[in-house]
């Protein structure tokens, strides 16, 4: 008796996680105008047609694309529990863990460069980052009440204010690694001086905010 051969079912939810993954690297690489979804297609073994089904086009997956990427770090910022931490060590953690997301994803950073260089036009159809990211501020807020509290961190620090601080840093690092490099001869992702860097942003967040740091 003959076996039947192996009829293989695609996986809808890995299908869309391979799409947004390859998407994601090609629109970091040629920006939205140039990236094509046929080269997507091709990359990940399936059709233009599935891109389509899936996301419903071009605009529609790259607008996935931007949101996949502000809910990573959203999301590794939720994992850290910054409750159990005490306040000031829960800065540093903050700025330690958006450091090193930044340089584990510069897909993320040149995305973002992108969207910004066409002024936000795509970003601004996504009124769900604006709840996606409140939690980033959510976290900051409890940390510096708690701080306040306990007197360690000051009273007339703004929760926005410190995420611009540590995302202002951290941006920076990936986002100018090659004129900087070049200017200063200094390679910002040198693995040598990563501890170093890390460092720094957690000394300059909490030696603003706390007291008598």
């Amino acid at each position: 008796m003959s076996e039947q051969p192996v009829v293989r079912q695609r996986d809808p939810e890995r299908t869309r996680e391979d799409l947004l993954t390859v998407a994601t690297e090609s629109f970091a690489e040629s920006g939205f105008s140039g990236t094509r979804v046929d080269e997507i297609a091709e990359r990940t073994r399936t059709t233009k047609r599935m891109i389509y089904y899936y996301f419903g086009g071009k605009e529609q997956l790259y607008m996935a694309v931007l949101e996949r990427a502000y809910r990573s770090i959203r999301e590794a910022e939720q994992a850290l529990h910054v409750g159990d931490l005490e306040p000031v060590e829960a800065l540093r953690r903050l700025a330690e863990i958006t450091y090193d997301h930044h340089l584990a994803h510069s897909d993320f950073i040149r995305l973002v460069s992108i969207e910004n260089i066409h002024r936000g036009n795509f970003i601004r159809r996504l009124e769900s980052l604006r709840e996606l990211n409140q939690p980033a501020l959510g976290l900051l807020d409890g940390v510096l009440e708690r701080g306040r509290a306990d007197g360690t961190l000051r009273d007339d620090v703004d929760a926005l204010d410190v995420h611009l601080v540590i995302s202002s840093y951290c941006f920076f690092q990936v986002a100018n690694q090659y004129t900087f490099g070049y200017l200063f001869d200094r390679d910002l992702l040198a693995a040598d001086r990563r501890d170093h860097y890390r460092a720094m942003i957690g000394d300059v967040v909490v030696g603003w905010v706390g007291r008598g740091s």
